[in-house]
């Protein structure tokens, strides 16, 4: 059975200054009565409308595209390589954030409490922020072995046992950075007025108020500033020995094709970096002054950023069919399912092509002799 333990107003006030951690849940400040005071245009029965409509058409389309992208894997055996695997992880924490994260967000944006109950209150920030720290990961592991096969000259690719393992200690370190959102964490009750209380979720860090935002902080590191800076790195040695190549007049179609693919997952790289950084800029303005909390119209600013951020969990799927010829067949497949789908690579069809060219010209020449 689920209980609600009154919060003590002083314990409140104290812990106003430590914002939420959690990029996926909405700004969840403990101290209820500021923000009642602040104008909430969330309240408008016009940006209500305009905030669900965005909200519904992200979870629309993630939900679609993502699972479209595992689907395709799964059912195409020329899509199971070593990247499409990791691309596959990536979707399904793309995934989780889409159903753990932005319908929850969405309700409590427009109901201003939690609405979930005890276990809920526990368990979903913590699955939230591993979900987003699987898809910071993912991204920096594929470019790292992008780097290594490219940049390295490695030929030697990555087993499918190896990069299972990977995927399985990516999931375990993402769960442990997120578990603090568990442990440290409080539900109760908070009274507004003698005769109305609501329900609040909050986190609640031992001794100073510092320790919430030292971890809120790291997580920005965490989260966004190091897998920046990697893939930056990486992207960028790669694109330089790329260049090289074609420098050198290497016009391969094995080099053609690392190109492309390449230039897919940088600009995948582009879309994470420019969605999410309003976002982060905004929660590392709250960590740095407080006072932020008090601005007009705060709650909507920071569900606009919100709304943004998550714009990248089905973004990608549109990527791949635009940037990529074998999802975007294999797309095109599933849709049209009398059409048969082909992933044979370009330079064996263009074999197969020039064969056939061959025969019909001494076959024209055969007749005419």
């Amino acid at each position: 059975m689920e209980t609600s333990a009154p919060l003590n107003v002083t314990q409140v006030d104290n812990q106003f200054d430590s914002p939420t951690s959690n990029c996926c849940s909405n700004f969840t400040p403990t101290n209820t009565a500021p923000v009642l005071r602040l104008d909430d245009s969330t309240k408008l029965v016009g940006v209500q409308v305009i905030l669900i409509l965005a909200y519904s058409t992200i979870i629309f389309c993630g939900v679609i595209g993502n699972s479209l992208v595992i689907y395709v894997v799964y059912r195409f055996k020329n899509l199971r390589t070593v990247t499409n695997f990791f691309i596959v992880n990536l979707a399904v924490a793309d995934l989780l954030v889409n159903t753990l994260c932005l319908p929850f967000t969405l309700v409590y944006t427009l109901y201003g409490e939690w609405m979930f109950g005890q276990i809920l209150c526990f368990m979903l920030p913590c699955a939230q922020g591993m979900a987003v720290h699987v898809s910071t990961i993912t991204m920096n592991i594929i470019a790292l072995d992008r780097h290594r096969s490219i940049v390295r000259h490695t030929e030697t690719r990555m087993s499918k046992d190896m990069c299972t393992l990977v995927i399985v200690i990516t999931w375990a370190a993402s769960a442990m950075l997120a578990s603090p959102l568990a442990i440290f964490r409080e539900y109760g009750s908070f009274d507004i007025s003698p005769d109305e209380s609501i329900q609040v979720c909050t986190e609640k860090w031992p001794g100073s108020n510092m320790n919430g935002g030292i971890y809120s902080i790291s997580m920005f590191l965490i989260q966004y500033g190091l897998p920046l800076v990697i893939n930056s790195i990486a992207y960028f040695r790669i694109w330089r020995k790329l260049k090289n190549h074609l420098t050198a007049g290497c016009q391969s179609d094995r080099h053609q094709r690392k190109q492309k693919t390449t230039k897919m997952l940088f600009t995948m790289v582009v879309v994470f970096a420019v969605s999410w950084l309003p976002f982060h800029a905004f929660q590392l303005a709250v960590d740095i002054d407080s006072s932020v909390l008090y601005m007009k119209d705060f709650k909507l600013l920071f569900t606009v950023f919100h709304i943004i951020a998550m714009c990248s969990t089905f973004v990608n799927p549109i990527l791949y069919g635009w940037m990529n010829k074998n999802y975007r067949t294999a797309f095109l497949s599933v849709c049209r399912c009398n059409h048969p789908f082909s992933l044979k690579p370009s330079h064996l069809k263009r074999r197969r092509l020039s064969r056939e060219k061959d025969k019909s010209r001494t076959a024209w020449r055969s007749t005419n002799l």
